[in-house]
């Protein structure tokens, strides 16, 4: 059964192993939407060590850090995406706004979400999201990552608004939020 589902939980969590376990239970291709970017020696290790997870017979991996919507589409036959993460789409997206002189706000937020679940419901597989959940520690001390959460939690909020389940991985102990 085709279904949206959101993964959530703080870093190392356990949540990317936990959503790729599910991805993998499921019948048909798969195909993994990468939206990080090998920024530094640690990021590309982090990356290598997530694509040696993965096993490449059953994965396609697309690296695609700002349109994911373009990957669902290009894809018809995968029955299953995942995309990790969210998170980092965000960041992608709005640092790429920035780069151009622009502010990426809230309502672009929405319409970017709004854009990608209309893409899922195109499609005749399932679609995976990680996220993290970056609000429930201190207040960030300046504009810009501040500006960073509130984004993400609008993004987090759409998604598990238009999502048939949502869990959090905690500890590696994953919580059923939404079923």
């Amino acid at each position: 059964m085709k279904q949206l589902i959101l993964v959530t939980g703080g870093s190392r969590s356990g949540k990317s192993r936990y959503a790729q376990d599910m991805a993998e239970s499921m019948n048909g291709d798969l195909c993994f939407i990468a939206t990080a970017e090998g920024g530094d020696g640690e990021m590309i290790a982090r990356i290598e060590a997530h694509q040696q997870m993965r096993d490449a017979t059953r994965w396609l991996t697309a690296e695609e850090p700002l349109d994911v919507c373009s990957v669902v589409r290009a894809h018809q036959l995968c029955s299953c995406f995942l995309m990790d993460c969210a998170t980092l789409w965000v960041s992608n997206i709005m640092f790429a706004a920035e780069q151009k002189g622009e502010l990426f706000a809230e309502e672009q937020m929405r319409t970017k979400v709004d854009q990608l679940v209309q893409a899922y419901h195109e499609h005749r597989g399932s679609l995976i999201v990680v996220t993290n959940e970056v609000g429930m520690g201190i207040v960030p001390d300046n504009a810009l990552a501040r500006r960073y959460r509130d984004l993400v939690g609008t993004c987090n909020q759409l998604l598990a608004f238009h999502a048939d389940r949502v869990i959090l991985v905690s500890c590696g102990i994953p919580v059923t939020l939404k079923q």
